[in-house]
């Protein structure tokens, strides 16, 4: 252990994990300001932490299984429709309801948090197990490093949706460029996607169409795409809520 740590490799390679997360923690940091923002200022510091904390830990456990995970059919075209569907989800604006407890969104902002990452973890980790170079010391001391990282990276963020809002639209579009590359990377969708002409570079069999990536054009679409629906869901229930209020002003309910 002590001669690992005495290695010029070792603090070169933690160096390389470091800033790897500093590249690819950013969607991650969008995912976690975006789920706390509706908390309240007390909450939105516990949803950052457990799930800035929780991410990272994650992160670590995939990138051990990463090699074996990219290879599974299917797992991506999965990750990435559900992707899809949380992008759209934090959108559209959380209806009050005094009802519903604040321990409750705390909950179910950390679930929202961890199953993003889950999946935008999944191509991200081969990076990552690469700068390792096979040593578990340097992969979870590097990840454990970058937790602060991605802390102030959500904590900047929460600050500046609450300035800018355009921001938070910014954001779910990420998640849907996030997911259209990964839907098309897919090693299910290889053969279905060369029989249609799809040509696949020579370094990480990337797909290209006319010259063009495939992955940046279904990214921009998967965008369009998530901001669409959300804009358009969004609305939607707040004209609902317009008119039941009007209604409710109207005919108030007899007490």
């Amino acid at each position: 252990m002590l001669e690992e740590f005495a290695s010029q490799a070792f603090w070169v390679g933690l160096l390389k994990i470091i800033g790897v997360n500093l590249i690819l923690s950013g969607d991650n940091a969008v995912v976690i300001a975006l789920a706390a923002r509706s908390l309240p200022a007390k909450q939105q510091k516990a949803a950052v932490l457990w799930g800035s904390g929780a991410a990272v830990v994650m992160r670590i456990i995939l990138t051990i299984f990463a090699l074996a995970l990219l290879t599974l059919p299917w797992l991506k075209l999965v990750g990435s429709l559900l992707l899809f569907w949380i992008g759209i989800k934090l959108l559209i604006p959380e209806e009050a309801n005094e009802d519903i407890d604040a321990s409750d969104n705390l909950i179910a902002a950390i679930k929202t948090i961890l199953i993003a990452d889950l999946v935008m973890s999944i191509d991200n980790v081969i990076a990552v197990a690469a700068a390792a170079q096979g040593s578990l010391t340097l992969l979870i001391l590097g990840l454990a490093i970058s937790i602060p990282l991605v802390i102030f990276g959500s904590t900047l963020l929460l600050h500046l949706m609450e300035r800018w809002p355009v921001i938070i639209t910014v954001g779910g579009g990420l998640l849907g460029f996030v997911a259209g590359e990964m839907l098309v990377t897919d090693p299910a969708l290889t053969g279905w996607l060369g029989a249609l002409g799809v040509a696949f570079d020579a370094e990480g069999g990337h797909p290209k169409v006319g010259g063009l990536s495939l992955e940046i054009i279904c990214g921009l679409v998967g965008a369009v795409i998530v901001i669409a629906a959300g804009t358009f869901i969004g609305k939607r229930r707040a004209m609902k809520a317009a008119v039941h209020e009007a209604a409710v002003e109207v005919d108030p309910p007899k007490s």
